[in-house]
């Protein structure tokens, strides 16, 4: 049966999670004042229920970049010809699937919809562009914003019960 809501030592768990999900269970479980045991009941049943999507490794965008290429970072706002649900869906459906788009959100009022890709160069960009945007013929238009610099990026929430 899923849980509806979160109490204090839940949220205080999912924040330690979120900022370093990394933490063995023994120090996460010593970190929230529990018991090992407890611990990890808990984080499974937040697991189970929802609360935790996944686990991931952050990596370095400047590293990465080195090894790979200078790297490109896009911020695309697509809007379409059409809007039906079934056009917008489809069009998801295959910005979702494409490993060069790492964020997809269905906007409004203005484009359809705002992608983050990110890219090896240019080349690289301008294919991903080709297979999601040019070969498209809802796509009516597409603006691109190019990322000159990172000044902040994170995927935590800001738990405020969880202080």
């Amino acid at each position: 049966m899923e849980q509806n809501y979160l109490d204090s030592i839940d949220l205080k768990l999912l924040d330690a999670l979120q900022h370093d999900a990394s933490r063995s269970n023994l120090a996460l479980a010593e970190l929230m004042h529990l018991t090992p045991p407890t611990c990890l009941r808990r984080v499974k049943r937040l697991q189970e229920e929802g609360w935790i999507e996944r686990q991931v490794a952050v990596l370095s965008a400047d590293r990465i970049a080195a090894l790979q290429g200078h790297g490109l970072s896009a911020l695309v706002e697509v809007t379409l010809d059409r809007q039906g649900a079934e056009h917008l869906d489809a069009f998801e459906a295959r910005a979702v699937a494409d490993v060069a788009v790492q964020q997809c959100w269905r906007v409004s009022p203005g484009p359809d919809f705002v992608l983050v890709i990110q890219a090896r160069d240019m080349p690289d960009y301008l294919a991903t562009t080709a297979r999601l945007l040019t070969q498209d013929a809802n796509v009516r238009n597409v603006k691109a914003f190019f990322a000159t610099k990172r000044a902040k990026f994170s995927a935590t929430w800001p738990l405020g019960a969880a202080g």
